[in-house]
């Protein structure tokens, strides 16, 4: 794998420098390290050239470029193809902003893709996320890097990578939208030699964390809206549990909840453990959330998530939970880890008797996140 520029040791997105120029290459005007524009000379060549690939190279595209909208501009058209030579070059034009930012934005380039990196999208407790695209057969597709801030956390992100493609092979297919999509996980080595493991990512649109949705509610989330979320997010665990993971991170920052579409998708695989083992590491913000087998790193079980899940769902409905349902969730959160429910689905089979008591037989209610 190689990279043209050194765009992963800036986790802040600070550094826009582009790719360096090597001492071989010509001005921008001439054909220089590119073959494709040796041959094109006249207004018929450059006709034909529009509708091929450009070089993959960003500067040789670039070049390119600049050879056919001298030979396309309408200005230069030989006689009688002035309208011809303006549809041509508006086409031309229309493929420039690609070109120019391939050349101009950092890249790191893996076996298989070229990711042009945008800004970053949001900073979390061992890495950042940053937006890219590449392009796949003549498309631009969009993607999300996540970046360790320490290359000490690379292990982690390897070990992501390992356990969303479990849940790929493993977990049933019906559930798989309530994980992250791998597009590819690689190791980056910047300029400097330091080497960071890198995961890319689908990205998600639309969506809004847990801790999003309580600070929009500083009231307390009505219940019944909680309610959804309470069952895909169950449904999420129970899912993983098939699959014989524990998440062992499920903070209400790493939920998010797809407002119009009442969709949810855990995120944040880094800290997941299989059946029996311990989670691997803690969040020290969130260390007063762990249930005791944790700290005290004792073996997980789908108990664990439980306990975590039921504290997210009670801090976002605070005190608007009516009685029923705060004594559900304290039996979720008892100290004994054997005491706790172990069955998501067990439990959302409860939950669903529970809330058809409190409020009759479950209908779609509309969610919006309120503009704050």
């Amino acid at each position: 794998m190689t990279a043209t520029t050194n765009p992963l040791d800036d986790p802040a997105g600070d550094r826009t420098n582009g790719p360096t120029r090597g001492a071989s290459r010509g001005p921008l005007g001439d054909t220089g390290n590119d073959p494709s524009g040796a041959h094109i000379r006249t207004f018929e060549d450059a006709l034909a050239a529009l509708d091929a690939d450009f070089p993959a190279d960003a500067h040789d595209a670039v070049r390119h470029y600049r050879r056919l909208a001298r030979l396309l501009h309408p200005d230069a058209a030989p006689p009688g193809r002035t309208a011809e030579a303006a549809a041509a070059f508006a086409r031309l034009s229309a493929r420039h902003h690609h070109t120019d930012e391939r050349a101009t934005a950092p890249t790191v380039t893996t076996a298989d893709r070229r990711y042009v990196l945008g800004p970053v999208l949001a900073t979390g407790d061992l890495a950042v996320l940053r937006t890219a695209h590449y392009d796949e057969n003549g498309d631009r597709r969009e993607a999300v890097l996540k970046i360790p801030q320490r290359p000490g956390d690379n292990d982690l992100l390897e070990h992501e990578a390992d356990v969303l493609r479990r849940l790929d092979t493993v977990g049933e297919r019906r559930h798989r939208a309530y994980a992250p999509q791998l597009i590819e996980s690689f190791r980056h080595r910047d300029t400097d030699g330091v080497e960071r493991h890198v995961n890319a990512l689908v990205p998600l649109t639309g969506f809004h964390t847990l801790a999003e949705v309580a600070a929009a509610h500083p009231g307390g989330l009505d219940p019944r809206d909680a309610a959804w979320m309470w069952r895909r997010l169950l449904t999420a665990l129970g899912w993983a549990h098939r699959a014989r993971l524990v998440h062992g991170a499920v903070f209400p920052e790493h939920v998010l909840i797809h407002p119009e579409l009442h969709g949810l998708v855990l995120v944040d695989w880094c800290y997941a453990t299989a059946f029996d083992t311990h989670v691997p590491v803690l969040v020290d913000r969130h260390r007063d959330a762990y249930p005791p087998e944790v700290p005290e790193r004792r073996p997980a079980s789908p108990a664990t998530d439980i306990h975590l899940a039921a504290l997210c769902v009670r801090q976002l409905m605070g005190d608007r939970a009516p009685a029923p349902m705060r004594a559900f969730l304290r039996a979720c959160v008892l100290p004994s880890q054997n005491a706790r429910p172990q069955d998501a689905w067990q439990l959302l089979g409860e939950l669903d008797d529970l809330l058809e008591r409190l409020y009759g037989p479950r209908t779609f209610r509309p969610f919006a996140m309120p503009h704050i």
